[in-house]
C-alpha cells in the first residue's frame, strides 16, 4: 500500500463487508493491491492496532477450524462512521494518485447516498481532465508527439489511453447516478 491511509482505508472497508481474521484480511489485501504493493505483516498488524487503539477496530476470540482460537476483527460503529467520512471527503491524494482511488472505487458502493458518490467521481474527473504529463518542458507538459524518447513517448501514450477510458467511465457513472436522483 502506498501509505499507512490507504491501508486503513481498505482495512475499514474489507470489515465493513464483515468480520474477518486477520490472515483472511491480508488475503483480501494482497488480492486487491498485493501485486502493486505488498502488505507485509509488519505493515498490516500495526495498522490494525492502531484502528483499535482509535476504536475504530475490535478483536474477540473465535475458535479455529483447528484447536487454536483465532483473532476476529470487526468494525465498530465509529469505525463505520469513518470509513464513510473517508469515503464521502477523500483526501486529494486519494483522488489523484491511481492506486489510492482504486481502492476509494472498491468500498464507493458503501455509500449510502448516489449524490456523494458522483460528487467523489467528480472530483476524479475534475483531476483527470486537468492537463498533466510525466515530463515538462518550459512549464508545460510534454504531448506524446513531441516526445523523441520512444520509452517516454510509450508511457505518455499509455497514461493516456488509460485516462481517456478511465474518464469515458466516469462520465458514464456519473449519468446513471445523476438519472436515480431525479
Amino acid at each position: 500500500m502506498a501509505s499507512g491511509g490507504d491501508l486503513s482505508l481498505t482495512i475499514l472497508g474489507f470489515l465493513h463487508e464483515r468480520p474477518m481474521h486477520g490472515y483472511e484480511l491480508k488475503s483480501r489485501l494482497t488480492a486487491l493491491t498485493g501485486h502493486l504493493r505488498p502488505v507485509s505483516d509488519g505493515a498490516l498488524y500495526p495498522a490494525i492496532s492502531r484502528l483499535e487503539a482509535k476504536g475504530l477496530v475490535e478483536r474477540h476470540e473465535e475458535a479455529g477450524a483447528a484447536a487454536a482460537r483465532r483473532q476476529v476483527l470487526t468494525i465498530t460503529p465509529a469505525g463505520r462512521e469513518e470509513l464513510l467520512r473517508r469515503l464521502r471527503e477523500p483526501a486529494d491524494l486519494d483522488i489523484s494518485d491511481q492506486s489510492r482511488f482504486f481502492a476509494l472505487l472498491t468500498f464507493l458502493s458503501a455509500l449510502p447516498d448516489r449524490a456523494d458518490q458522483a460528487a467523489v467521481l467528480r472530483r476524479r474527473l475534475a483531476f483527470l481532465e486537468a492537463p498533466a504529463s510525466f515530463f515538462y518542458e518550459n512549464g508545460r507538459p510534454v504531448k506524446a508527439k513531441d516526445e523523441p524518447d520512444p520509452y517516454r513517448r510509450g508511457m505518455l501514450k499509455i497514461a493516456r489511453a488509460v485516462s481517456l477510458a478511465e474518464r469515458e467511465w466516469l462520465r458514464e457513472r456519473i449519468e446513471e447516478l445523476d438519472a436515480t436522483q431525479g
